[in-house]
């Protein structure tokens, strides 16, 4: 059975057999988090439990290890090598993740890990380097800003999740002419082979280039501070699920939308924050039958 939704039908989860474990729902790691900005690291690593992910292990600046650690005890966090503001340090954190980079099923790297030369370094080995399913998000896409030739040799599935201005700076337009057209442009964008395009925004485009679908849940009290670092956590645990790139960012899209409508019902939309779509995710994948 399968729901329609804008642009299609919306892709739906296995229903969860009995004699599933923690193996079995999948292996996700998030490399995310600066000085200042452990509640990114969080959010995505939490939002990744909430929505199915058998395992979750969050890879962190070793100086914020201990508060991303502190938000939620089912999260297993790895502390990364950083430099003298905070930022990860690229060449010990190769060295830490390319044991982990085995045992994954899905990377998702980029909420608040700042700007930096070594941070563009790891960026550019995790696209080069890691054979699993990659989500890039946040500075991820700031440390490829005009540099998208790296997207056009991807030998798996990515996942990309910018909002408008992270969109243009990766592109070299203006944020005003990628909103006047913001399909043609998330297309345009999503003809590299394996590349998945969530131009977030109302109404989020997921496009690979040949298929579209345009976003129906979601409102205005979404837009707050780490909303996107959920939906970044929300797609790397359906990936893990075995879900194809396309199939989890469409239906991601969707049940972060819909968790942030329950939200507003509980709350209204000016006093919402990013950690009630958490709450909310759980109820939202159980109106959808999962």
């Amino acid at each position: 059975m399968k729901l329609e939704s804008t642009g299609g039908a919306l892709p739906r989860l296995p229903q969860r057999a009995a004699d599933g474990h923690k193996g079995t729902y999948g292996s996700v790691l998030v490399i995310a988090g600066s000085r200042g900005m452990a509640g990114a690291a969080a959010l995505s690593g939490i939002a990744a439990l909430r929505s199915g992910a058998g395992l979750v292990r969050v890879a962190t600046s070793a100086e914020v290890q201990p508060t991303v650690a502190s938000f939620e005890p089912a999260l297993m966090t790895l502390p990364l090598d950083a430099d003298e503001v905070g930022l990860i340090r690229a060449e010990p954190a190769k060295k830490a993740l390319t044991p982990l980079l085995e045992k994954v099923d899905v990377v998702a790297i980029g909420p608040g890990i700042g700007q930096s030369d070594d941070l563009r370094d790891l960026v550019r080995w995790i696209l080069d380097s890691v054979h699993v399913p990659t989500i890039l998000d946040a500075d991820a896409l700031n440390a490829l800003a005009g540099q998208t030739q790296h997207l056009g040799e991807l030998k798996r599935p990515v996942v990309i999740t910018p909002h408008p201005g992270e969109f243009a700076r990766l592109t070299g337009r203006s944020t005003a002419e990628i909103q006047a057209d913001r399909e043609a442009h998330a297309m345009a964008l999503a003809q590299a082979e394996h590349l998945v395009v969530v131009l977030k925004g109302a109404r989020t485009i997921v496009t690979n280039g040949e298929r579209v679908h345009v976003n129906s849940t979601g409102n205005p009290g979404m837009a707050t501070g780490g909303s996107g670092d959920v939906l970044t956590g929300v797609i790397a645990a359906l990936i893990g699920q075995k879900l194809p790139a396309f199939e989890a960012a469409q239906l991601g899209v969707y049940v972060h939308g819909l968790a942030g409508d329950m939200a507003r019902d509980r709350l209204g939309e000016v006093g919402m924050i990013a950690s009630d779509l958490l709450t909310s995710l759980p109820p939202a994948f159980e109106r959808l039958g999962r």
